[in-house]
This record gives structure tokens, C-alpha cells and sequence, in this order.
């Protein structure tokens, strides 16, 4: 018999629904979530047999329908193709709440897949997409720890929201998106426009009330619907086996965990795990898969209990430390602007490139269109860290945290108003022993001021760890890749002296109190200030001028009724000023008319005939102008290119003239002033007047033979 049941709750003036048992019931689990007139299908499957593996096989699919606003895709090929950075982003944000809830020994196959398959464009999918796939979970009879719920916060005036419309987060200074069970917080991803740690953890705890009834309405779902959770082959050693690898290898483990280098402390490693191999190989043939994992667990217990009784980290360092920081500008001599910021093992070479609008990238979304000015792309290759592997293009990893270091920047990057740029930001990293996005953050913020681009304040970024046993818990500052990898917590924190502008916290553990994010949040900002200040010493400020090998770009607004005049029949005129000048012209459909050329005269000069084309006549001005017709009643004379007034036959001169001719003829250069414009907005030009004004040999400039 097939049920179908629905579970309903009011959370930010809309209804929140998830609904089991009518679709996709092939699926472990199958959960449809809406949420105004944005629906989500997320299911859970996961295969019947292990993989013999040392890691859990998860993976998470986010993918939005186009068919989900009524669109159709753009190109030549009309059907969905590969995720889009967002919804890479979402996907890992999903994937990061749920895989520390799942059995440690569990290996099985398990994908989690969200599809949007109807979206109001107010209400996002991502937080609703984290909602299903815990729901879908709980249900199903895949082993699945804890209840989970995820909610987006915005501030608007001072105000925290919950779950903003896109229309009111225009207006938000705080973006999040939280997950969390009833006890504590899981995931954090997002940012804002330098918000105090207090602001933070405000939004933090106002996020996590309104998780807890989410998380409510699954547990009843789950004790309505759950099937009762599946036993499984659990992929672990023999006790006789985890024995025999601790007496041969705990005492090395820890000696190389003291080493100073983290290629020196890797082959150590290498050189125990060989050992453990040769030396168990005969009497434990068929454990031979579970060296790395003991010897793993073997790593992870003796790195604790050193920070935890001792406070001193592997590398010899306390718990609030920060590695030796390096900072130069102006590494590569033809780029824009760049920069090399190491601290410690990691390492990132950032280059700032500006370019002008008709380089931004164009974003097809769901929503629609729109264009990109500002971007940051991060690139993590595999010698950073002594590997070696094909080249596949950016990564799942690689998107997000470029997303993140674009995010950390973007509050303190100028407006298009002001600083009408293209702005390209990428980072490739030379190193990496820990928090490579943060040391992204770092070097990107002091590429753009070598550039010259006018940000606001440098920003930088820190990641914190933790360690967490019983009652007892360790913050560590400025976490290695080892710290990230063994310990409890990888918290992101970046933002400038007067405030956080990114964050993104993950956790292995079942969840971090407030007091404990309130405590990380106060440490990062103390470490985040110091870099600033080691910082300090490459660049203190952006540079005054634009480096000499970027493009100079002046703009200015003119009516868009005047669009017409500017780019000319056919194009011709704004043809012929770029061909002249050698400088780029665009313009956009509200009339700002950007000028763009790497030789600041070309700018100037292109600048100087576009101002000609759209000035309008002063009346009481005196321009000198140009006789193109003559007719009977007057003279047409241009003022500007490709402006003519008219000059009457009663405005030649003080007394009668009989004919035009006697005065004026065509070529003739000569002064006028505008008088007005006529019921018809002609421009109304007199011989007459600037005679009386200036005098007879002042207004003639070149007369045409008689």
C-alpha cells in the first residue's frame, strides 16, 4: 500500500512543506520539498555492498532544471548541461553538513541528489536542497547519525530575516546559510559587508532557533514513514591486527609527527606504513587493507593528546600561533598587478587583471541574465603538494573556494560607478600546507592594490581548527593541512579590520556551541589583524595611479535618447572615433558610454568627440561653427560635429540683408551665439549677436573666397 504523507510549518511568512511517498519511490529515500513556489526533489540511494575503500563513497548532485522558471537553454545545445558554479557550490555546502553524520566504517556507495524542478526566483533552492537531503535520509534506511536542517539569514536596516527573498537580500548586509541540529550548528557558508563578531554570532544563534523547528518536522516524518536502518558490512580491523600495528608503529608515528617539514613528517609516514606492510604481511595477509586506516587513527590519537596535555602543536607551535608570513607586490613586470604571500607551507601567487565591460562574463541562471564584473578564480595544482596528476580543469574544491575568496573580497571591491573596471582576480597556488584559500584572500587583496584599484580596506583571512575530547576543547590558529585532516573543525574566517566579510565553517564532530564560535570568532580577528599588519609592510594602500599597463577608462552618462547620435547610422560614427582614437566605446541601454584604451590621450580625445556628439546648445554661448547650407531664408552652420543650428536671414546683421549670400557662404568659419531652440527643439543661432557682443573681426575666422 503506498502512503503518502505531508508535514507542514509556517517559518518566515511562508509555508515550508516536505511531502514523502508519491515520487521517485525506487530511491532509499525520496523527499519533496516546497517552499513558496520553489520545489525541490531530493533523494537518497545507496548501493547494497561495500567498496573496498579507506574513505566513504559520497556524493551529492545539485542540479537545476531549466524547465523550472519555463525557460529553455541558450546555445546550440538545448538540455541541461554540466553544473554551474552554483550549483557546485550548493552541492559542496550539502555534501559538507552531511558527511560527518554518517557511520565512520560505512562504505557503501551513497548519492544524494537535488534537483530544482520549480523555482518563484525569490525563494533559493540551496538551503531547501539541505532540508531534503537530511529528510530523505532519515527516512530511508540508510545509516544516517543525526537530524540536520539548514535556513538562510539576512540582516535588512539592522534587522536579521530569515530566509530573505532575492529581492529582499539586495538590501541585506549578512548573507548565511546555516545548518544545524536541536543541540548545535554543523555548517556555516557565507558572508557579509563587515559585520562584528558579535553581529555574527547573533545571526549565528538567530539561524539556529529556527532550525531547531525544521528539524522537528523531520524527526516526524521519520517516526511516520522511516524504514528501520539497514545493517551493514562494516569495513574495520581485527582487534589482534590494530594491536600488532600499534606495537610496531606508534612509537615511529610519533617521533615523525615531530618532524619539522611536512614532506619530512610525510615520508616518515611512508617509511611506518612500508614497515607495517613488511611486517604484517605473512600472519595478517587478508588485513593488509586496513594498514593506512590504523595507522591513520594511530596519527590522529597521538596529535591530540599532545595538543590537549600540552598545548604544542606538531610543528612546535601554541595554540594561537601563526606561521612565518612573506608578503611582495609587483612580483610579475607585465601583469596589471600581483602578488606572493606565503605563510608557512602554503603559498599562493595572485595577478589582478582589469579589463574593460565588454570582458565581463555573462551569468544564464535560472533568474535569468546578467553580467559579471568581479571575479576570482583559484587554481590548485598538483605539484603545490608533491603529487602528480592529470590536468581536468577546476575541480569541485577549486570552484569553491575560489567562490570563497571572491565572496571575502567583493564588500571592499569599488562600485562600477566609480571604478568602471573589469576586474579579474586568479590565484594559483605554489604551495599548500593548509588554508590556501585564506592565503588567497590575503595575496588577492594586495594584487589589487598593486594594480590600483581602490578597494576600501585590505582584507585577509585566517582558518581555524579545534580540537575537542570529552569536555575539553583546544581553538588552533591557523591550521595545517594535518590539524584540518585529524582534528574537529576547519573554520574559515576572513573580513578586514573593521569586520568579517566571509566565513565558512565545517565540522567532523555533531556540532559546535555558541560560546565556542564566539571564542574562534575573537581569535580569528585577533590573527586576522595581525596578517594585516605583516601585510602592511608590502602595500600599505592602493597605489595612487592605475599601473602603466593597464587600460585607462573614463565614462560618462548621456541621455538615452542620444544613443542614436553616438553610435551613428550603421554604426558609422562610433566606427569612426574608435578608428580614430584607437580607444573602445561601449554603451549600455541606460546611456553610460564607457571609453577604454591603455594610452590615456586616446581616452581623452575619444572622450572629447563623444561629449561633442550629446552637448546640447547653451543658449548665450558663443561657438564657433561651420556654414554647411546656404537657403534663402538663412544659414545652417555646425557648432558641433554633427549639431546645426540655424543662423535667420534677420540674425545676419544689424541692418536689412537682401540676400543670404551677401553675409554668409558655405565654408565660411565663423562666431555665433545660440539665441534658443524653436517649438521644434532646432537650435536658433545669430551673426547679428555675436557681432554685438565680440566685434566684425573677431567673429570672422575664415571666409571662403568671393
Amino acid at each position: 500500500m503506498i502512503m503518502i504523507v505531508k508535514k507542514e510549518i509556517s517559518i518566515g511568512g511562508r509555508v515550508l512543506s516536505l511531502e514523502t511517498g508519491k515520487v521517485a519511490r525506487q530511491a532509499n529515500g525520496a523527499v519533496w520539498v516546497q517552499y513558496g513556489g520553489t520545489v525541490v526533489l531530493v533523494t537518497a540511494t545507496a548501493t547494497k555492498k561495500p567498496k573496498d575503500i579507506p574513505y566513504f563513497p559520497l556524493m551529492v548532485e545539485y542540479r537545476a532544471k531549466w524547465y523550472a522558471t519555463g525557460r529553455i537553454p541558450g546555445g546550440f545545445f538545448k538540455r541541461e548541461g554540466p553544473p554551474r558554479e552554483r550549483e557546485i557550490v550548493s552541492a559542496r555546502q550539502i555534501d559538507r553538513s552531511i558527511r560527518p553524520l554518517f557511520p565512520g566504517d560505512y562504505r557503501n556507495d551513497v548519492q544524494v541528489f537535488v534537483s530544482i524542478i520549480s523555482s518563484d526566483c525569490e525563494n533559493d533552492a540551496d538551503f531547501l536542497g539541505l532540508i531534503g537531503a537530511s529528510a530523505s535520509l532519515n527516512i530511508s534506511d540508510i545509516p544516517f547519525a543525526k537530524t540536520i536542517a539548514g535556513v538562510r539569514v539576512g540582516r535588512i536596516e539592522g534587522e536579521l530575516v530569515i530566509n530573505p527573498t532575492r529581492t529582499q537580500m539586495k538590501e541585506s548586509d549578512i548573507e548565511l546559510v546555516v545548518a544545524g541540529s536541536a543541540d548545535s550548528i554543523v555548517m556555516v557558508e557565507g558572508g557579509a559587508s563587515m559585520a562584528t563578531e558579535a553581529d555574527m554570532v547573533g545571526a549565528l544563534e538567530f539561524a539556529h532557533e529556527h532550525v531547531k523547528p525544521i528539524v522537528a518536522m523531520i524527526d516526524e516524518l521519520k517516526a511516520e514513514v522511516g524504514k528501520p536502518k539497514q545493517d551493514y558490512e562494516k569495513i574495520t580491523a581485527s582487534d589482534e591486527f590494530v594491536a600488532k600495528v600499534n606495537d610496531i608503529a606508534r612509537e615511529k608515528i610519533v617521533a615523525g609527527s615531530q618532524l619539522d617539514g611536512k614532506h619530512e613528517r610525510e615520508e616518515a609516514m611512508d617509511d611506518v606504513l612500508a614497515l607495517v606492510r613488511q611486517e604484517t604481511e605473512e600472519e595478517f595477509a587478508d588485513q593488509q587493507r586496513y594498514v593506512y586506516d590504523v595507522t591513520h587513527d594511530i596519527q590522529s590519537e597521538e596529535m591530540r593528546k599532545v595538543i590537549l596535555e600540552s598545548g604544542k602543536r606538531h610543528d612546535g607551535r601554541q595554540p594561537e600561533d601563526i606561521r612565518d608570513i612573506t608578503c611582495e607586490v609587483s612580483v610579475l613586470p607585465e601583469t596589471h598587478g600581483s602578488a606572493l604571500f606565503t605563510r608557512g607551507e602554503t603559498q599562493a601567487l595572485t595577478v589582478t587583471t582589469l579589463g574593460t565591460k565588454q570582458d565581463e562574463q555573462r551569468m544564464d541562471e535560472l533568474e535569468g541574465e546578467s553580467w559579471k564584473s568581479y571575479m576570482l578564480h583559484y587554481n590548485f595544482p598538483s605539484f603545490s603538494v608533491g603529487e602528480v596528476r592529470p590536468v581536468r580543469g577546476p575541480s569541485r574544491r577549486d570552484i569553491g573556494h575560489g567562490m570563497l575568496a571572491e565572496r571575502a573580497l567583493r564588500p571592499v571591491i569599488p562600485t562600477e560607478e566609480f571604478f568602471p573596471y573589469t576586474i579579474r582576480i586568479v590565484s594559483d597556488i605554489l604551495e599548500s600546507n593548509g588554508s590556501s584559500s585564506m592565503a588567497t584572500v590575503c595575496a588577492g587583496s594586495l594584487s589589487l592594490m598593486d594594480t590600483g584599484v581602490p578597494i576600501k580596506e585590505a582584507v585577509a583571512g585566517i582558518a581555524m581548527g579545534l580540537i575537542h575530547e570529552g569536555d575539553k576543547d583546544v581553538i588552533l590558529t591557523d591550521i595545517t593541512g594535518t590539524e584540518d585532516h585529524l582534528g574537529d573543525m576547519d573554520f574559515k574566517v576572513a573580513g578586514t579590520r573593521g569586520g568579517i566579510t566571509s566565513i565558512q565553517m565545517d565540522i567532523k564532530i555533531d556540532g559546535v556551541s555558541r560560546d565556542l564560535l564566539a571564542v574562534a570568532l575573537d581569535r580569528a580577528r585577533e590573527a586576522r589583524v595581525s596578517i594585516l599588519d605583516s601585510m602592511k609592510s608590502a602595500l600599505e594602500t592602493p597605489r595612487t595611479e592605475l599601473n602603466e599597463k593597464a587600460p585607462r577608462i573614463i565614462s560618462l552618462k548621456i541621455n538615452p535618447s542620444k544613443i542614436g547620435e553616438v553610435i551613428g547610422p550603421g554604426g558609422k560614427v562610433i566606427r569612426s572615433i574608435q578608428e580614430s582614437t584607437g580607444a573602445k566605446i561601449d554603451i549600455d541601454n541606460d546611456g553610460l558610454v564607457t571609453i577604454a584604451s591603455v594610452d590615456k590621450d586616446a581616452c581623452e580625445q575619444a572622450f572629447a568627440m563623444v561629449s561633442a556628439l550629446v552637448e546640447e546648445a547653451e543658449p548665450g554661448k558663443i561657438y564657433q561653427g561651420t556654414v554647411r547650407t546656404v537657403v534663402k531664408f538663412g544659414a545652417f552652420i555646425e557648432i558641433m560635429p554633427g549639431k546645426d543650428g540655424l543662423c535667420h536671414i534677420s540674425e545676419l546683421a544689424a541692418g536689412r540683408v537682401n540676400e543670404v549670400e551677401d553675409v554668409l557662404r558655405e565654408g565660411d568659419k565663423v562666431r555665433v551665439k545660440c539665441i534658443g531652440t524653436d517649438d521644434n527643439g532646432k537650435i536658433k543661432l545669430s551673426l547679428k549677436a555675436a557681432i554685438e557682443e565680440l566685434d566684425e573681426e573677431s567673429v570672422w575666422i575664415q571666409k571662403v573666397p568671393r
